[in-house]
């Protein structure tokens, strides 16, 4: 990644921050912004955040140790070193997302920053428009689940959304690369802990809704509230484009001062908020109706962007499908086996349907589980969906994290234990379910592993070893 080098001094960051306490001297010079008390050195500016799971308050000795020069907090603190800087705000999280971009030269109006968010299709309605924007032969820059690029350079991506620093950083690291573009996922998590704070989109993209992350928002209207909120954020300049046919397409629009336009398969063409791509043929390489409706999000933002329609249409009929996102491989004998991620039951559904809409003959095995310490009620419903559109369903390990497998197993198993089991195997350790799949099929079959897509590890206990579907996969097809 390119690095970003600027001095800033403490006023011109604090110019549209309200504060309630200061202690010590503003004439400070700011070389850094860090969230890690690990990350810090001579001249850094700390703010410390209420996470879920930490408090960054105690870190702050860490941090001054290390050489922070000022500190951003929000509680009252008992102790205060002489030759630091302490400023009190009333929120820490509302804070940074000012800070950074203040500290980066806001570097978001100097591009065109598009957002997509959703349940389902966000990496891949991302990723393909990096693709097709590339294409056309601008310098583009996308962040997301998979991986943050510049152009055609690659970074590792820690999660959907980062952090307002790393976010400003990348987004710094674009307009340095002349990058006109930026096409970035954002996830409900983000909405919610402000780290889109401060950003200025260009326009928004929503793909789909469906139950997912109740485990952290609680309710389904939360999650959906959510979403909403990034689209009521928009400006009256940026456009709003959403799926008409979704249930939640025209409410995520209800309220935004954005353009609204709408795309959709299936939905009337008569709506007055302007109709994009609808009746229109799109050739691609990509399969099933899930990839249609991110091919046709994907021609949209294009058409609304000012692109040629025509020329759009030819890059789209060679863009290539998105790892992790239906790859699939052909074994010697004629097995077809397809890596997913999909981890939420519409997603399970929509690669199901496609799969059968696919095959000739032959049976379906399905391999997947559930995350641990994430949302448990979709358990049940995602295994009553394997069984009910598999002729073997094999339910095993995901990424566990501090849960045991058997325990999540068990809440899957729960969405059809009042159905015959003679179809269904429990087998915890995901390469053993994997080999078990191999050994059941003959020519002509399917196996779908669902829900670790590109992943290519698997965390059990805090502890991430390499594990990766499609190297599994080849393995037994080799065999």
């Amino acid at each position: 990644m390119l690095q970003y080098s600027n001095m800033k001094t403490l006023q011109e960051l604090l110019k549209n921050i309200h504060t309630i306490e200061t202690k010590g001297t503003l004439d400070v010079s700011i070389s850094a912004l860090s969230l890690s008390s690990k990350e810090v050195t001579t001249g850094t500016l700390f703010i410390a955040l209420v996470g879920n799971v930490v408090d960054g308050h105690s870190f702050i000795p860490e941090a001054i140790t290390n050489g922070a020069s000022v500190i951003i907090h929000e509680k009252e603190l008992s102790d205060h070193n002489p030759s630091v800087t302490y400023i009190r705000v009333a929120n820490t999280r509302d804070t940074l997302g000012k800070i950074a971009s203040a500290f980066y030269d806001n570097p978001s109006t100097k591009l065109k920053l598009i957002g997509i968010t959703g349940t389902n299709g966000k990496t891949t309605t991302t990723t393909l428009l990096h693709q097709l924007f590339r294409n056309l032969g601008y310098n583009v820059g996308m962040i997301g689940t998979v991986v943050n690029k510049i152009n055609d350079e690659s970074f590792e991506s820690v999660r959907t959304t980062p952090d307002p620093i790393t976010l400003n950083t990348l987004l710094r690291d674009m307009v340095d690369a002349r990058c006109e573009y930026c096409f970035m996922e954002v996830s409900s998590h983000a909405v919610s802990e402000k780290r889109i704070a401060e950003l200025s989109f260009a326009g928004g993209v929503f793909t789909n809704l469906t139950l997912d992350h109740l485990d952290y928002h609680e309710t389904f209207e939360n999650y959906r509230d959510a979403k909403k909120h990034f689209f009521n954020m928009l400006p009256e300049s940026a456009f709003a484009l959403s799926n008409k046919d979704n249930a939640n397409g025209e409410y995520m629009l209800s309220d935004t001062k954005a353009r609204k336009y709408f795309y959709a398969l299936k939905a009337e063409a008569d709506l007055p908020a302007g109709q994009v791509g609808f009746n229109e043929r799109l050739d691609t390489k990509l399969i099933g109706e899930f990839n249609a409706y991110n091919i046709l999000a994907i021609y949209s933002t294009a058409v609304i962007l000012g692109e040629d329609k025509e020329k759009v249409k030819e890059i789209i009929k060679n863009l290539d499908p998105v790892r992790g996102r239906f790859e699939y491989v052909k074994s010697p004998s004629g097995v077809t086996g397809i890596v997913d991620y999909a981890h939420t039951p519409d997603a399970l559904e929509n690669v199901l349907k496609t799969i059968e809409s696919m095959k000739e003959s032959g049976k379906v095995i399905s391999v997947f589980g559930c995350g641990g310490d994430r949302d448990k009620t979709k358990r049940p419903i995602m295994a009553k969906i394997g069984y009910d559109m598999s002729d073997i369903l094999i339910l095993t390990s995901d990424n566990p994290r501090t849960e045991k497998p058997d325990d999540i197993l068990n809440d899957m198993k729960k969405g059809i234990e009042n159905f015959p089991q003679d179809k269904v195997h429990m087998i915890p350790d995901r390469r053993e379910a994997i080999k078990t799949a191999c050994s059941l099929v003959t020519s002509g079959d399917y196996i779908l592993l669902a829900g670790k897509g590109h992943e290519t590890y698997q965390e059990v206990n805090g502890t991430k070893t390499h594990f990766d579907d499609i190297e599994e996969l080849k393995k037994c097809f080799d065999r």
